[in-house]
């Protein structure tokens, strides 16, 4: 998918988006400041969903090559340090968004696993954030502490489903299989 075909769909998306989450947004939290940013939510989905697709290993890389190849593209990016501060306003709409990109099942279905580490595994008993839902889990790259991230797609690479579970709920639900 190009750029501007992308950043046409996730734009549609957030213009009809965006003013009901606003709204709740205000009703739940009260008054807060809320500093704009030079980039819009689209813009800043765009750039993450582009990331997915790129081969870069590494986000800041990807970032920073956006800075110097495609600032006509993108001509208020903000520093790499304020854009992964910007990320998290996006997560809600992001979700959403993919939920509305779904593919149809074809008949041909992969499914692949990741781990979504909380905190190295030696910070273990200090984590408070996620205390009471990351738990310890394995993959074929070693222990980890946290979740693990479930994707299906079909043969023709469009998302079909995603999952994160907490991995004791997973060993809970192969015990009962």
């Amino acid at each position: 998918m190009e750029w501007t075909e992308l950043f046409c769909s996730v734009d549609d998306f957030c213009r009809q988006f965006e003013p009901i989450w606003r709204c709740r947004q205000l009703e739940s939290e009260g008054r807060k400041r809320r500093r704009r940013s030079g980039l819009c939510s689209s813009e800043i989905m765009t750039i993450l969903i582009a990331f997915q697709s790129s081969n870069h290993r590494h986000f800041k890389h990807f970032y920073l090559m956006l800075l110097d190849q495609h600032k006509a593209e993108f001509p208020d990016l903000v520093s790499y340090g304020r854009f992964v501060k910007l990320i998290a306003s996006v997560a809600a709409p992001m979700c959403v968004y993919l939920q509305t990109r779904f593919g149809d099942c074809t008949g041909v279905s992969f499914i692949d696993s990741t781990a979504l580490a909380v905190c190295g595994n030696k910070r273990i008993r200090r984590n408070r954030v996620f205390k009471g839902l990351a738990a310890r889990g394995k993959t074929t790259m070693g222990w980890f502490y946290g979740f693990k991230l479930h994707l299906v797609i079909n043969e023709l690479g469009e998302l079909l489903a995603v999952r994160a579970l907490h991995y004791w709920l997973f060993r809970q639900q192969q015990s009962i299989l």
